[in-house]
């Protein structure tokens, strides 16, 4: 089992949600931190939240949609001679509109921010990560990225792809433990900072998100999931039944998928 007791973690979308609790969740075990994301503030109180226990914690302004501010961080971890042992790729947009009526624009950012600003992030370290005795890189996907659902068209796709590159690196990279997380639906307000047909925020809360498993139980289990090194962990409720169905049932999955409320 791996120990992260003095290692560093980077860490996207770390302000909030499940990003957050899994911050919180690494500080508890003596990690250090790069706390990274758009809102300052809130990566400030996670920061406060996390140095509780003891360790060192930055935070730095990420926006995945712009390949400039990755480079910027990418300055800072080299100018601050940061040795990152656990890449924690958790940022990421879901979606609120039927696929037709979703504007090209929006299908674009969210395929930036949740499949591309990843991709290029973890591209910018390739030298590190080919050189580096062992890496850990855990990969915020979903549920939604195993098969098609009502309303996550685009979001589908994108961590569908999250699935298929990362799952090569780390088959490819014998020094590189790939954990591809897929939560089903966690109590964050991930449904509230969706985006719409027209790129305006959906702005609700789900009565599936409010009534799904609390975010520190998950952060929890991701975590865990990590350091024993697993290659993929379900995390969530009776919900991850839709996983099995899929793949085994897929007749009866095709039956009940559009029947199921997709908020």
């Amino acid at each position: 089992m791996l120990s992260f007791k003095g290692a560093t973690a980077l860490v996207t979308g770390a302000g909030s949600g499940l990003g957050a609790a899994m911050s919180r969740r690494l500080a508890t075990e003596g990690c250090n931190l790069i706390l990274t994301g758009r809102d300052i503030n809130a990566l400030e109180k996670t920061k406060t939240e996390c140095e509780r226990h003891g360790i060192d914690a930055y935070i730095r302004h990420l926006d995945l949609e712009d390949f400039s501010s990755i480079d910027s961080l990418y300055d800072f971890v080299k100018e601050k001679r940061l040795n990152i042992n656990l890449f924690v790729l958790n940022a990421g947009i879901s979606q609120r509109a039927k696929t037709l009526e979703t504007s090209f624009d929006v299908d674009r950012k969210i395929m930036q921010v949740d499949y591309f600003g990843a991709v290029y992030l973890i591209k910018k370290f390739g030298d590190e990560l080919k050189t580096s005795k062992q890496t850990s890189i855990a990969v915020t996907t979903s549920l939604a990225g195993l098969f098609g659902f009502p309303l996550r068209s685009a979001y589908c796709a994108a961590k569908s792809a999250l699935i298929g590159f990362f799952e090569t690196l780390g088959l490819e990279y014998p020094n590189i433990n790939v954990t591809l997380l897929i939560p089903g639906r966690i109590n964050t307000e991930i449904s509230r900072k969706a985006i719409i047909g027209d790129g305006n925020q959906y702005g609700k809360m789900d009565k599936g998100q409010a009534d799904g498993m609390d975010v520190d139980k998950a952060a929890s289990k991701a975590v865990k999931a990590i350091k024993r090194r697993r290659h993929r962990k379900l995390i969530g409720g009776t919900e991850l039944l839709m996983a099995y169905i899929n793949k085994f049932l897929p007749c009866i999955y095709y039956k009940v998928a559009g029947k199921i409320s997709a908020t």
